[in-house]
């Protein structure tokens, strides 16, 4: 299976062990990523605060490149995938948009990346890879806001208790929670411009997860594994209260279960670190008799 891939900025440094992840657990399932030709930032939050016009034309670019590709298009960063759908509304309502003079067509798809090894992959190729199930762990999945809302933008299917992603992790053996702050905001980039409220979003997701049994969050978008992971210092530090709540990547918890040789060295990048939950479920020890 051949798919285009548009990493957007994020997954080259901050979030460098997402795309590692990304890349890797493909390969593991038969998936031949195509990395976008010489594709431009998105704009991300910054853009259309600016220039709505400018945002729309920065995606837009990158979508013009990818019906050239003429393959479907997974998008990992959450808020990448936002500001693209912005896009392909916009160029489907048959507006103009400055440097892409080639009328849009349409013909792909953009797909989350949790939503893609669902419902591209399916259950059974994953489970057909799992040598570790993560049956000892409980994680809650945290999807943010960006893909999910709003739905006229992001065409989720339900936007409020998406499960593409919990559905992943259930197929891997995980204990996946039940929760009702999936798709709440973590504060995104208020951390710069209302810190203080940024950090009440922030620690009511951590709570939340904890009081839904939880030992650990997975998370699909830099920003909210950023805010959620390096943030508890913090948040202890003002509230008494200590946070030490590991933050993953789905994709390395199924790099993880299908014992990947590497997923250590991503996990290794955390703030908090989750190596000792996965030595206390037995996973890294598995890995490495594996």
């Amino acid at each position: 299976m051949e798919v285009s891939i548009y990493p957007g900025c994020s997954l080259e440094g901050l979030a460098k062990s997402y795309m590692e992840s990304v890349e890797a657990v493909s390969k593991t399932l038969g998936i031949e990523l195509r990395e976008l030709a010489n594709w431009t930032c998105c704009g991300s939050a910054s853009a259309h605060v600016m220039n709505d016009d400018l945002a729309v034309a920065l995606a837009a670019r990158n979508l013009g490149i990818a019906e050239k590709a003429g393959m479907d298009l997974v998008v990992p960063c959450a808020a990448c995938y936002q500001r693209l759908k912005v896009a392909e509304k916009h160029l489907r309502q048959g507006k103009p948009v400055e440097g892409l003079p080639v009328k849009y067509e349409g013909s792909f798809q953009i797909r989350t990346m949790p939503d893609f090894f669902w419902e591209n992959v399916g259950e059974k190729a994953l489970i057909e890879k799992v040598k570790n199930p993560l049956q000892e762990l409980n994680p809650v999945c945290y999807y943010g806001c960006l893909t999910s809302r709003p739905p006229k933008i992001t065409d989720a299917k339900n936007p409020e208790d998406p499960q593409e992603m919990d559905r992943v992790l259930r197929s891997l053996g995980a204990n996946v929670k039940n929760w009702s702050f999936k798709a709440d905001c973590c504060g995104g980039d208020l951390t710069l411009t209302r810190p203080d409220l940024h950090m009440k979003l922030t620690q009511r997701i951590l709570d939340m997860a904890i009081e839904a049994g939880a030992d650990c969050i997975a998370v699909a978008c830099p920003m909210c594994h950023e805010n959620l992971d390096s943030k508890q210092a913090e948040i202890s530090q003002e509230t008494g209260r200590t946070y030490n709540i590991p933050i993953f990547y789905f994709t390395e918890l199924m790099g993880l279960a299908f014992g990947d040789p590497a997923a250590e060295k991503w996990l290794s990048r955390h703030t908090v670190d989750p190596l000792p939950l996965l030595r206390e479920k037995g996973l890294l020890e598995m890995q490495v008799r594996r």
